[in-house]
């Protein structure tokens, strides 16, 4: 049995199991619909995310928990002081390693109310192309800045000027 798995598996190179790490973050799908389309199993769809993640910000997933390695909090935060980004590590809590194992929403806010995204082109821990397709796909008003995975911390002034432009926007009862 073990032969004729090993015999029916694809080899996939880093570029394919991107891909596929990307695709299935478009949400067409729930992630179980998504590996049954692919032929592959969801640990390995997440092994191939958590890889895509790990390159670059050092992440150790244990306990079912995603914890950020010491080396790594200069991918994560990298646009903070040495002593911020200390403050952030010995801070950080782990999200929970099944948080995209979520099951397909009937209902998304983004579909029928304005958005707003924050696209952060220096973020080492989740690549600005899948955020470049994640404001797309929500039709958000994108502002591109060259920040970290943590502009909230390195930029809040950005954020707040966002928000309230955000906020005045809805108001006046447009989106853009």
């Amino acid at each position: 049995m073990k032969a004729t798995r090993h015999q029916t598996r694809r080899p996939l190179s880093a570029e394919d199991k991107i891909s596929i790490a990307l695709q299935g973050l478009r949400g067409e799908d729930s992630i179980a619909a998504f590996c049954s389309k692919e032929g592959i199993a969801q640990s390995l769809y997440y092994t191939f995310s958590a890889w895509r993640l790990s390159s670059r910000a050092r992440v150790h997933p244990s306990a079912r928990r995603v914890w950020i390695k010491p080396e790594g909090i200069k991918h994560f935060a990298g646009d903070l002081s040495e002593q911020e980004q200390k403050l952030v590590w010995a801070t950080h809590y782990p999200p929970a390693a099944d948080l995209l194992e979520q099951q397909k929403l009937d209902e998304v806010a983004w579909k029928s109310k304005p958005s707003w995204f924050i696209l952060a082109r220096k973020d080492q821990t989740v690549h600005p192309e899948p955020q470049r397709f994640l404001a797309k796909r929500m039709n958000a008003t994108t502002i591109e800045t060259n920040n970290s995975h943590v502009i909230m911390l390195s930029r809040p002034d950005l954020v707040i000027e966002v928000i309230r432009k955000a906020v005045a926007a809805v108001q006046q009862g447009q989106s853009k």
